[in-house]
């Protein structure tokens, strides 16, 4: 299934803050469609290719470079579960995270987290 996608909105935080968040998914998933780039926004979105079950995201490998965020950042991942659980995993791991929820679906689940300084 290559037009899989994995979308991540924040909201809350800075531009700096957004591209932090974004910049440490890289590492999973590579670059997404583009990056956080309007400064005045109060929400960003980034995309990014999904791997298929065949060539799930291992985010136990790949480096989580984080950093310190500004401000407490909402983050909701959506796409197939086994890249919103690596994207997951990948965000606990370069931030303080804590889980706000999650919502399942037949092929697809959502995962909110709040990502705080």
């Amino acid at each position: 299934m290559s037009d899989t996608r994995l979308t991540v909105t924040l909201d809350g935080g800075g531009i700096d803050d957004a591209r932090a968040i974004v910049r440490a998914l890289e590492g999973v998933f590579g670059a997404p469609d583009g990056r956080p780039a309007d400064e005045g926004a109060t929400v960003h979105t980034a995309t990014f290719d999904a791997p298929d079950a065949r060539h799930t995201p291992d985010a136990s490998s790949a480096p989580a470079p984080g950093g310190a965020l500004s401000a407490p950042v909402t983050v909701t991942v959506q796409g197939t579960p086994q890249a919103v659980e690596a994207a997951s995993e990948t965000l606990s791991r370069a931030f303080t995270a804590r889980n706000e929820g999650a919502a399942s679906g037949d092929q697809e689940r959502e995962r909110q987290l709040l990502l705080v300084p």
